[in-house]
């Protein structure tokens, strides 16, 4: 940054153009394109249109160069409209998002504004080139303005901090931070040149262009600063190498009157060595190119690559000399003051920084000590510090060491040598910068004008993030968490201002807490202690080291949430820090060096006492150093513990630099801050580029972002009242009415017309406050009103050119035809002679009537002049009339808009509601489905929550045994617990009695007060009040010396009654003696409390209500003491009782009120409060009867003192005879006391113990659970979040179904607003889409980061484990060192191990990284989510609001539709009755069809059947002539038409299921014919609330216009004609019925036809049985004839050629019959093949029905599984509440009774004097134990409770574990099932192949056999026939054997064919009977 620039406007640096923000070309392109920001490699985001969605992702199109991406939708952030444009305040931005920032950064830093403000920032990013931006001028603009007057500025930073520190008092700061080379320095300079100029003080006052003195040294201290302090770096030519906080102060007018420079962590390191391209400090660069000659020979200076503390040599600065620069230097030393001598000195300091780096060393050849071979170094060294050569020869080599009570010289090596000459010169240029700064201060300083206030300037680096990170890197870092810390809390602050002032209602949220367990983290001193202590208490141990401290960070803070274990090994990280702006890994190498800061301190004394004063003063703190010795104690633990170091004296720089930051923060919470952050734009230091990752990175680190997240939980967007009018009235048109009104009024009647949600927004005193979004959303609608503004506006203009055009061109129209008229007249007339004779006459006559012409002219004039007036008032009148008609006309105009507005709206709305309908529809489904799953989820969990407990209570057990074992070694210890039991338990008894105690207490004061009062009441009206002041004097003597005894005893009483915790037995006693008391007392002051001092007496009886006795004691002094003062005032002024009566009353009705606060709410209390209301009235009454008896009274009141009295010393001699018998009881229970402090002690050092191992196993359950706790947390805020979400949701489905009944109103539109709904349509649906996808992508996020947290963990406990192995081989590698030289071999084995293991962690730790990365990841996506969750949040609510204005506008929609309505329900009605008969119809139409296609079907098959059975009767009528083999055809053709009786069974079976199939499509086809006439009737309403909506804004807009009736009109005669359309469909209806029931009854007909075809199929099949028994007939008959034939014995040779043939017919038939066979074989074998298919289908369909049963018993058995789940968890859970109800009662009555305790304290505190104070004590120190014990059992609570988590989820694993295998099992069940059905499928065919084959097998066997029989009996036939012919040759007698008379069966196919014998052998039998007839 820079001063000026030629002549370059400096305003185009400040302003913006606005015009070119609010052009409407990017308005207009903004809504038309639904631009959103995508994230670029190349831009950080870049804008782009969305298109189009898909699931999880998102089409959008670059507005840059048009090309298309798929983007996913959590990468997307919302766009600003372009109003917010290169906004000065990003704060006031509507879209708070990373991108949104990042663009309005990039916008203005590239048109050349460089300041820009973020809520309490101000946000500078370094140009790299000179801004005319600094000059006087623009210093002069910004004086006196205020911030928001002017464009940002860092002057307009320091003017406001200037300005409030002038009229608040109040001391500033302004906070510069940033990266290096960001210009913090420079613009510190700036605040600087500003406050000098505005502020100069009075010597310069007269010409502003001389400063004076003090502002000229103040611009002159940051030169010498910057050559001292400044350095060359890679990213910076001038980078400030420390920190400072310049504090300039002013007097009470405002001048300065001094300054003060304070400096933080200066770079030491850089004075020794540098990196690659940089340099060191600037000083020595200059010293040695612009010292003179003579200067460096004083100096002994030499070139600049003579000194190795140069590292890179002379590299010079672009643009910059050095030599010039030291004499600016110079030049700047002068005007502060420094003297010649002073300057001389420091630059010897210099130059000997220079030499310690050339001094070199040697190593000795014979050992490791070190030597300095030359020593012209050494000399030149000693010269410029004033030291001997040959002492700091000898200190630097052999220095002397304190070893016990002696000093040894230890040799020093090279390395020890070379570290501490560069310790020695790092420390002296340390000390130099400190003196540098500390002179420059005291020049500053001006003590003689002290100053009222200041402003501090902080410069110092911002947060660092290196791949690695050091000690400095901590220092910096945890000084920007204070700071950040410090700028949340003052703008938590100014916010709450801000709301208060403007008097808004807000919950205010601190968020400076958010830092602080990070804060904690570093500077916690104990409990436990944090990295710098831990880092401070490493430093005083000998042996300890960088390991060891990190080992005891890890041990120490390990379950911390902002710290975490190193994830690498070797020279990774060693831990790291979770910092608001990021992780950081820190490596801790070196730094117990750098904290000790050691220093040889031999060298040290000598340079104490060298010879220049300067060099002297310099170390003159050399006491509180650290040596070497302590250094070679760390590094050498063989030295043993020689270090040394000088308690009290010893700080290490993490101490002094917490204190110093400690301070600078107390300062800066002192004064109001002011924040500058300092941004980097690229690490080329070009101007003009900005690389917007590293933008983004320092943003976050700076807090912007922080800042701006916290802005977004309140209302971020403000606008005052005056512009919210201007801008947004357009919206509301109607909402303000004419005339003045206030701001805050009108702005109150815009929101309550916009109907926003009230959470939305917030109405200040001067302003109004929104949340992020909503005037993004007020611009969209102001856009599109805008637009319907203007399109209505084009029509009109376009309408009026229109009409206009149109009448010009009707106008010239009738001129043409006049003129062609004329012109036709006077062509006909001009050669007609009359014509030209008229034309020649008419002026002749003219003439002569000329004066009788005038004259009626004349006449005619005055008429006309007098019809003029006439008309000219009628026309005023009419004119008149017309601009009333006008301005009715336009009311009515305006009516009209304002309605066609609301309807547009209305339209619009309803679009958006039914799409976010049906979007949130599916979005319920979504939260269904997901309520589904985590129910699942949770009863999963609660079984492994079981099984968990399970495991927990086997561990409890071992525990337990572990226990047992220690306690059987420990009796001691047990009986001494159980006597502490028993002393607990009796000190709960005597707290117990001690609070009922108190109670009495109370209720015996309460009516100790009573009696006062009404004693005070009565002794008021006493007349002889003296005589009984002299005897109440005697008795207060008398009182005062008992109550003087009495005090000395109760003390004494007191102490005893403090030991006596262990007489439990007596106090019980006590108690029921004490109640009983109670009880009586209570019973007594019911029936009568004049007897009060009786009560008390008897309640005082008993010795242990010595207290109570001491009370009353205390209470009558009181008493006496107001009798003397009763007394005083009743001689004083005794008329005055009738007005201290009244006073009385009214302290009567105090009381009572005061009594009815106090008393408790016991029915006892109750009681007593009731009574003592009727005594007050009673006591009322007595006072006005008794003023004459008042006398007696007092009388009767002496007697009671006296016997009180009385009383009270039989009390005191019971209390002494009480108090002996407590001091026996007191000393022995001082002996028991004595032996339970031995026993306590020694339970004590065993409780220790114990608590020792218990906080390390807590520490190891703690690590488990915090995880588990956090996940658990998390899931329970989204259950919690998704349950609300669902409620929601509920809510507005069903506001969205109300909607949707009345929305369907709105159906169709008009044409002219049809585009505009379909582009709010698309809007409205790519929102919700994102919204959807958002859900959905918040599930898998979840689902996601719960499973890397499972995986992280399940790795973490791995690496723990790796680690515990690593440590024990650590340790063992530590013994094996100790054993070297005995075992070599062991430890080479160990060593491959641990490289072994190293790999595997590193292979680990590797893994373990990136799912670390991966869930860094989720964390980020996750809270980005939650934010737009937030944004969706708000959008919900503002739809809910859209909803509830729809509704409203419904209800008045609704009155006027209900005349329409009930034509529309008659058109219903018809229509309805139309469509249930076209339905009926149809489907009957529909069966019938079905019916006769299986009827066609059937046909079909008979036809073939028939076919077949014809055959078949033509076969049997072919084959008639063979009875055998007719019977055995017919037999077949019977079994044949019997499997077609089967089969037509099976078909009517099939016919039947379709049947049921038809019923069920029919079923289906009425529900959507109901789902279609549901469609109708909406159509039709909507087609008729269209209708009325045109007649209703027809009647509203004008009546009188006919033409839009005529519209109406025709619109019903439209409507008529839709329905006489209607009509004519419905007889087209009709019509399609009819011929569909001619269908139907000619397939009745067809039916009919099948069946009488069906009936003559079975006639002929009667017919065929009929023939069969007439076959059977004539084959009776053939027998009879054969019979006959028997008698013809001359026929026999014909006969038995007749046999022959028989017999070779037969022989045919068996092989016709082996042919049939054959043939019935192939038949049966596709018959076989059909009976497979049809089996397989079964097997099929009964493997399905079995894997259908299968699934529904595993079902079962899950859901019995489940309920035994849910009732075991449900009784777990009932008992967990139920014990977490008793320790929740136990703890409320443990907090009642403090509370009793504590409120009973108060009181007597109260009450009581100096006197009881030991007592109050006591009671105080009991309540401390009880607080003590409720935390004790807080924390154990606590505990439990983390167990409990850590349980749950150890069970969630568990049952995670379980679901997992279970799933596995069910698939394997299911599988093996599936191939156990499989196999028994297999083994059925198997089976059924072989029943088959063993069925044909038999079958073919059977027929073998009946073949073998045939053939057997063919032979014996033809045996028979062979013996007849011999016997007929011999003519011998015939005779047969019986044998062969049976009947055979021949069996095939299961039919049986019947034959006789002697029908097979007919003529065979008819010989044989023949043939005894010739014989006879």
């Amino acid at each position: 940054m820079a001063q000026r620039s030629g002549q370059e406007d400096p305003e185009r640096y400040l302003f913006v153009d606005r015009a070119v923000i609010y052009n409407p070309a990017t308005q207009a392109d903004w809504t038309a394109k639904k631009l959103v920001w995508i994230p670029s490699e190349r831009h950080g985001f870049e804008a782009a249109s969305i298109k189009e969605e898909k699931g999880d992702e998102v089409l959008v199109e670059l507005a840059e160069n048009g090309k298309k991406a798929l983007v996913n939708k959590d990468d997307i952030q919302k766009m600003n409209p372009p109003k917010f444009s290169k906004v000065e305040d990003m704060a006031e931005l509507t879209c708070l998002n990373e991108a949104s920032v990042l663009h309005n950064l990039k916008d203005r830093y590239y048109s050349g504004l460089i300041y820009t403000y973020s809520g309490l920032f101000c946000v500078v990013i370094n140009p790299y080139k000179n801004l005319p931006i600094y000059s006087e001028n623009i210093i002069e603009m910004y004086r006196g303005k205020k911030r928001h007057e002017m464009p940002p500025h860092i002057y307009a930073i320091s003017e406001s901090a200037y300005r409030c520190m002038l009229q608040d008092r109040e001391d500033q700061s302004i906070l510069c931070t940033g990266e290096s080379g960001a210009g913090k320095t420079e613009n510190t300079k700036k605040v600087i040149q500003y406050l000098a100029h505005v502020a100069s003080s009075h010597k310069g006052r007269k010409d502003h262009n001389i400063p004076g003195e003090l502002e000229r040294q103040l611009l002159q201290a940051n030169p010498i600063l910057e050559s001292f302090g400044n350095a060359k770096t890679v990213k910076n030519d001038n980078s400030s190498r420390f920190g400072k906080f310049i504090r300039i102060n002013f007097d009470v007018t405002g001048y300065i009157v001094g300054a003060n420079i304070e400096t933080y962590l200066l770079e030491k390191s850089r004075a020794v060595r540098q990196a690659k391209d940089e340099r060191t400090f600037h000083i020595f660069y200059q010293l040695l190119a612009g010292a003179g000659e003579h200067l460096k020979s004083d100096l002994l200076l030499e070139g600049f690559n003579n000194y190795r503390f140069l590292s890179n040599g002379y590299i010079p600065i672009p643009g910059q000399q050095d030599k010039d620069n030291f004499q600016e230097t110079m030049e700047a030393m002068h005007i502060m003051g420094f003297s010649h001598d002073e300057i001389l000195s420091m630059l010897k300091v210099v130059s000997s920084v220079l030499q310690f780096g050339n001094i070199s060393f040697k190593k000795e050849r014979n050992t490791d000590q070190a030597s300095m071979p030359e020593n012209t170094v050494a000399q030149k060294l000693c010269h410029l510090l004033g030291m001997n050569v040959m002492e700091f020869t000898r200190a630097i080599l052999t220095p002397r060491i304190k070893v016990g009570r002696d000093y040894v010289q230890k040799a020093q090596t090279k390395e020890q040598a070379d570290f501490a000459v560069e310790a020695l010169a790092k420390a002296t240029y340390e000390r130099l910068f400190r003196w540098l700064v500390h002179r420059i201060n005291k020049a500053l300083d001006r003590t003689k004008r002290q100053g009222a206030s200041f402003i501090g300037i902080l410069d110092i680096a911002g947060f660092e993030i290196f791949e690695l990170n050091s000690f400095e890197q901590l220092c910096i870092n945890y000084t920007n968490e204070k700071l950040q810390q410090l700028f949340n809390h003052t703008m938590f602050i100014l916010e709450q201002e801000e709301y208060q002032r403007e008097g808004i209602e807000w919950n205010f949220i601190d968020f400076g807490l958010d830092l602080q367990p990070c804060i904690d983290l570093i500077e916690r001193p104990a409990n436990p202690p944090g990295v710098l202590a831990l880092l401070d208490e490493e430093c005083w141990f000998p042996k300890a080291t960088d390991k060891t401290f990190v080992e005891k960070l890890v041990q120490e803070q390990g379950t911390h949430s902002k710290f975490q274990k190193p994830r690498q090994l070797k020279d990774k990280a060693d831990f790291c820090i979770i910092h608001y702006a990021g992780k950081v890994d820190y490596k801790a190498d070196e730094w117990l060096m750098k904290n000790m800061d050691p220093l040889n301190d031999n060298v040290a004394t000598l340079l104490h006492q060298s010879s220049d004063k300067f060099v002297a003063e310099l170390w003159k703190d050399v006491d509180r150093i650290v040596g070497l010795d302590q250094v070679t104690g760390i590094t050498e633990t063989a030295f043993g513990s020689a270090y040394k170091t000088k308690k009290g004296m010893f700080r290490t720089v993490g101490q002094l630099y917490k204190e110093s930051l400690t301070k600078l923060m107390a300062t800066l919470r002192n004064t109001n801050p002011n924040f500058v952050r300092c941004i980097i734009p690229n690490h080329e230091k070009r101007a003009g580029k900005l690389d917007p990752h590293l933008v983004l990175d320092q943003l976050r680190c700076n807090g912007v972002l922080e800042g701006i997240r916290i802005c977004r939980q309140g209302f971020p967007n403000r606008i005052v009242f005056q512009e919210f009018r201007q801008r947004y009235e357009i919206l509301t048109p109607n909402a303000i009415p004419k005339g003045f009104m206030d701001g805050k009024q009108a702005c109150e009647r815009m929101i309550r017309a916009l109907e926003l949600d009230p959470n939305l927004y917030r109405i200040g005193q001067s302003k109004i406050f929104f949340r992020a979004g909503v005037l993004a959303h007020l611009e969209e609608e102001r856009d599109l009103k805008i637009t319907d503004i203007i399109i209505f506006f084009q029509a009109v203009c376009r309408g009026y050119l229109a009409r206009k055009a149109f009448a010009k061109k009707q106008q010239q129209l009738s001129a043409l035809k006049i003129l062609q008229r004329n012109c036709a007249a006077y062509l006909k007339l001009r050669h007609w002679q009359w014509w030209r004779v008229f034309t020649k006459v008419k002026p002749l006559l003219q003439v002569t009537r000329q004066e009788e012409e005038l004259q009626a002219k004349d006449e005619e004039l005055m008429k006309v002049k007098e019809k003029q007036t006439k008309v000219e008032a009628e026309l005023e009148e009419m004119e008149r009339k017309h601009q009333q008609l006008l301005e009715e006309k336009n009311i009515l105009a305006e009516q009209l808009q304002a309605e066609t507005e609301l309807f547009a709206e209305a339209e619009e709305m309803r679009a958006r509601l039914a799409a976010k309908k049906q979007e949130l529809e599916e979005i319920l489904h979504d939260l269904e489905s997901r309520v589904e799953e985590e129910e699942e989820r949770n009863q999963i969990l609660q079984n492994e929550k079981k099984k968990m407990q399970g495991h927990i209570q086997d561990l409890e057990e071992q525990l337990d045994e572990e226990e047992g074992a220690r306690q059987k070694l420990q009796l001691e210890k047990v009986t001494a617990e159980a006597k502490i039991k028993k002393m607990e338990e009796e000190i709960l008894l005597l707290e117990d009695q001690n609070s009922k105690f108190l109670k009495e207490k109370k209720l015996m004061e309460d009516r100790i007060a009573e009696c006062t009062s009404q004693l005070a009441e009565e002794e008021e009206k006493a007349k002889n009040l003296a005589k009984l002041k002299n005897k109440q004097e005697m008795m207060i003597t008398d009182l005062e010396e008992r109550l003087k005894k009495e005090e000395k005893t109760r003390q004494e009483l007191e102490k005893a009654k403090r030991k006596l915790d262990g007489e439990t037995t007596d106090l019980q006693d006590q108690i029921a003696e004490l109640q009983a008391q109670i009880e009586e007392l209570k019973i007594q002051l019911a029936k009568k409390e004049e007897e009060l001092q009786a009560a008390l007496a008897r309640g005082d009886d008993e010795a242990v209500q010595k207290n109570n006795a001491l009370k009353v004691i205390r209470e009558l002094q009181a008493q006496i003491a107001e009798l003397q003062e009763d007394l005083e005032s009743e001689k004083a002024s005794r008329n005055k009782a009738e007005k201290q009566k009244r006073d009385l009353s009214e302290e009567l009705e105090a009381l009572k009120t005061e009594l009815e606060d106090t008393l408790d709410t016991t029915a006892a209390q109750q009681e007593l409060r009731t009574k003592r209301e009727q005594e007050v009235a009673e006591l009322k009454k007595a006072i006005e009867e008794e003023t004459k008896n008042h006398e007696a009274q007092i009388q009767e009141i002496r007697q009671r003192h006296a016997t009180a009295l009385e009383e009270l010393s039989e009390q005191l001699e019971q209390a002494k005879r009480f108090k002996a018998n407590l001091e026996k009881n007191k000393q022995g229970l001082e002996s028991d006391n004595k032996e339970l402090a031995c026993e306590v002690k020694v339970l004590q050092q065993v409780k220790a113990e114990s608590e020792h191992k218990r906080k390390k196993l807590d520490a190891q359950v703690q690590e488990l659970t915090a995880k588990v706790t956090e996940g658990e947390r998390l899931r329970v805020e989204l259950a919690e979040k998704a349950n609300k979400l669902q409620n929601e949701l509920d809510n507005v489905s069903s506001l969205l179904e109300e909607a949707e009944k009345k929305g369907i109103k709105f159906a169709k539109d008009a044409a002219s607003l049809e585009s505009q709904l379909q582009d709010t349509q698309e809007l409205l649906q790519e929102e919700t889409r994102q919204k959807l996808n958002l859900s959905s992508r918040i599930r898998q996020l979840e689902e996601e980061k719960n499973n890397l947290q499972e995986q992280q963990e399940e790795e973490e406990e791995a690496r723990k484990n790796l680690e515990k192995q690593m440590l024990a081989l650590q340790l063992q590698l530590a013994d094996a060192k100790k054993k070297v030289d005995d075992d070599l071999g062991t430890i080479e084995g160990l060593e491959e191990n641990k490289k072994k293991l190293l790999k595997d962690m590193e292979s680990l730790s590797q893994r373990l990284e990136e799912k670390a990365m991966a869930y860094d990841k989720l964390e980020k996506t996750k809270n980005r989510l939650q934010q737009e969750l937030d944004d969706l949040m708000v959008d919900l609510d503002h739809q809910r609001q859209i909803v509830s204005n729809l509704e409203k506008k419904q209800k008045k929609f609704d009155q006027m539709l209900a005349e329409e309505k009930n034509i529309s329900a008659r058109y219903a009605e018809e229509r309805d009755r139309a469509e249930a008969e076209a339905r009926e119809k149809e489907t009957k139409a529909l069966s019938l069809a079905r019916a006769l296609e299986e009827a066609l079907e059937a046909k079909e098959e008979f036809e073939r059947q028939n076919k077949q059975l014809r055959a078949d009767m033509e076969d049997l009528m072919s084959s008639k002539d063979d009875v055998g083999k007719n019977v055995h055809e017919l037999e077949k053709s019977k079994r044949t038409l019997e499997q077609q009786v089967e089969e037509m069974r099976t078909q009517l079976e099939e016919l039947e299921d379709e049947l049921q199939a038809t019923e069920d499509a029919k079923l289906r086809l009425e529900v959507n014919m109901q789902a279609m006439k549901a469609q109708f009737e909406r159509d039709l309403q909507a087609r008729d609330e269209q209708n009325e909506e045109k007649k209703r804004m027809l009647v509203k807009q004008v009546r009188e216009l006919e033409a839009e009736l005529e519209d109406e009109r025709k619109q019903r005669a439209l409507a008529v004609a839709a329905k006489k359309k209607m009509e004519m469909d419905l007889k087209d209806l009709e019509g399609q019925i009819e011929a569909a029931n001619k269908a139907r009854d000619e397939a009745i007909k067809q039916l009919r036809k099948l069946q009488a075809q069906m009936k003559d199929y079975q006639r002929e099949l009667e017919e065929a049985r009929a023939s069969r028994d007439e076959i059977f007939a004539q084959s009776k008959e053939s027998e009879k004839k054969l019979k006959g034939l028997e008698a013809e014995i001359l026929q026999l040779q014909e006969e038995f050629a007749a046999s022959e043939r028989a017999r070779r017919h037969a022989e045919q038939e068996r092989d016709e019959l082996a042919d049939e066979i054959a043939n019935s074989a192939s038949g049966k074998s596709a018959l076989l093949d059909e009976k497979r298919r049809l089996e397989a289908r079964i097997a099929q369909l009964e493997e399905e029905l079995e894997e259908e049963q299968s699934n529904m018993e595993l079902l079962n058995e899950r859901f019995r599984k489940t309920t035994l789940q849910v009732d075991t968890l449900n009784s777990e859970l009932a008992g967990e509440r139920s014990a977490a109800q008793k320790s929740e009662n136990a703890r409320q009555q443990l907090e009642r009774q403090n509370k009793e305790l504590k409120a009973k304290l108060q009181e007597l505190e109260g009450s009581v004097k100096s006197k009881f104070k030991a007592t109050i004590s006591t009671l105080e120190a009991k309540i401390v134990q009880l607080e003590e014990q409720l935390e004790q059992e807080a924390k154990e609570r606590a505990a439990a409770n983390k167990l409990v988590r850590r349980t749950e989820k150890k069970l969630k694993e568990v049952f995670m574990q379980v679901e997992d295998e279970r799933r596995h099992a069910d698939q394997y069940k299911e599988q093996m099932e599936k191939a156990n059905a499989r196999m028994k499928q297999l083994k059925r065919q198997l089976e059924e192949a072989e029943e088959e084959a063993t069925r044909a097998n038999a079958s073919r066997r059977k027929l073998q056999r009946e073949l073998d029989d045939a053939t057997e009996a063919n032979e014996g036939l033809s045996r028979e026939v062979s013996t007849l012919k011999n016997r007929l040759r011999r003519g011998g007698p015939i005779t047969f054997s019986s044998s062969r008379s049976g009947r055979r069966q021949l069996h095939i196919e299961g039919a049986s064919l019947e034959l006789s014998d002697d029908d097979a052998e007919s003529k065979g039998s008819d010989v044989n009977e023949a043939q005894p007839a010739p014989a006879e």
